[in-house]
């Protein structure tokens, strides 16, 4: 049988997700309570940038396979797997995830379930909210039983959404019954041979919050190495390649700079602690707190740097700032370093220009106070100190000597260790990056 899918959501995850089923045969409906974006998305128009994605998008709608909607009654009547893709941000005030999204996906849908079919949830969630929501459904449904939960959750990287849903390293199926199982592996049998791990409901929500969670721990770690390093005078990144050899360890998160950010990492790290907490396993994960203060401590430490590269003080000087996505290949700037780095000196008196290749219009309505170029050369003309926050390919490849031929005064600090430090230097220019001497 092939399925008809339905998606709840169409953020960076639900869009891609519907765009990728649709690429693999399935009719995929979408849905998002924004009838603005709904007829974006019906218009081939991505609200998003993720690079590949159009494409595949347009190709769905074109094929009719692909279509958008703002009505549940529709999904209900179309769908037989229901894919749950809303947002869980962080709580204004607490460290706790806002589950409400999925909540109130669950309680418009399931009173309109007639007939046998499957609800997925693929948002990142605090471990026992699968349980909850199975009982919602159950008592909600018109079909009682008949509506069934499981939990899928999603490994996307922003900048590779496409090729991780369509060639993904592994899928996780947290189900209660055979029947459960049987349908998402027919979903996802047209990826070929994927690993497939099948748990209990506990194990798939923790595998996305575990997997987060390790890899904020890594960057925090070489972070932290970065600190002492400037201690000590040694250098960061002959440190990072020389344990990238360790096949225990490797080298891929292991770059020290700014740090991480966006809607992920930051707000999964916080809701797994206050979830832990919760369970009385609060001991358990602890050294999460220090993973997010160092973290956060790397912002400040930039703003430092800057300051001193600026004579002690921010007051009279110009600051030109490349980069405010929070990675490159993206527009998203959640929790962006780049941009609370660039606020923190805007603050502190520093006349504050931002450019970014992609994510300049989110900035611009986020952050209205600072000023933005339409280059990187406009960005940092008359600027006493120029900083790389974020590692767009762009920037890696700016030609020092054009880039001093427009400052009024050639100091720059690489937030993302990404420059060669001596091409740099031998242009004239006073290069500074964290846990470098």
């Amino acid at each position: 049988m092939r399925y008809r899918l339905t998606v709840i959501g169409t953020g960076y995850l639900g869009i891609t997700h519907a765009a990728c089923m649709a690429a693999m045969g399935f009719e995929v409906l979408g849905l998002d309570v924004d009838a603005d974006k709904i007829a974006r998305l019906n218009a081939g128009e991505l609200p998003i940038h993720e690079p590949g994605l159009e494409p595949v998008l347009r190709r769905g709608l074109d094929s009719g396979r692909l279509r958008f909607t703002t009505s549940y009654e529709e999904v209900a009547a179309f769908g037989d797997v229901h894919f749950v893709c809303v947002g869980t941000p962080q709580k204004r005030g607490e460290y706790a995830a806002d589950v409400s999204y999925i909540d109130g996906a669950v309680e418009s849908l399931a009173p309109l379930l007639d007939r046998a079919c499957l609800v997925v949830g693929k948002s990142t969630v605090p471990v026992g909210t699968a349980e909850r929501l199975a009982d919602k459904l159950v008592r909600l449904s018109p079909v009682g039983a008949a509506a069934e939960l499981a939990w899928n959750p999603e490994f996307l990287r922003e900048g590779f959404a496409v090729q991780d849903t369509l060639h993904p390293d592994r899928i996780v199926l947290g189900v209660r019954s055979e029947r459960a199982e049987k349908v998402l592996r027919e979903v996802y049998e047209p990826l070929g041979d994927v690993p497939i791990v099948v748990s209990d409901f506990a194990t798939a929500e923790l595998v996305k919050t575990a997997a987060n969670a390790f890899l904020a721990t890594k960057i925090s770690f070489i972070n932290a190495m970065a600190e002492v390093c400037e201690a000590a005078h040694a250098d960061v990144q002959l440190l990072s390649k020389a344990l990238s050899y360790d096949d225990r360890i490797g080298g891929r998160y292991l770059n020290a700079g700014l740090g991480f950010g966006g809607g992920c990492l930051p707000k999964d790290i916080r809701a797994f602690m206050a979830r832990a907490g919760e369970l009385g396993a609060d001991q358990a994960l602890t050294f999460l707190r220090e993973v997010d203060a160092i973290n956060m401590r790397r912002r400040a430490r930039m703003v430092d740097l800057a300051r001193e590269l600026a004579g002690g003080s921010f007051h009279g000087c110009t600051v030109g700032v490349l980069g405010a996505a929070f990675k490159p290949d993206s527009d998203d700037i959640r929790d962006s370093p780049a941009l609370g780095v660039a606020v923190a000196i805007g603050h502190q008196g520093g006349r504050v220009t931002v450019y970014d290749p992609i994510a300049l219009d989110n900035a611009r309505k986020a952050h209205p106070e600072l000023s933005y170029g339409e280059s990187a050369v406009d960005a940092v003309r008359g600027a006493h100190v120029v900083l790389l926050l974020t590692e767009w390919q762009e920037f890696v490849e700016l030609d020092p000597e054009q880039l001093g031929g427009v400052v009024a005064a050639r100091r720059i600090v690489d937030g993302r260790n990404c420059l060669d430090a001596e091409a740099w230097r031998s242009a004239g220019w006073h290069y500074r990056a964290l846990g470098r001497p």
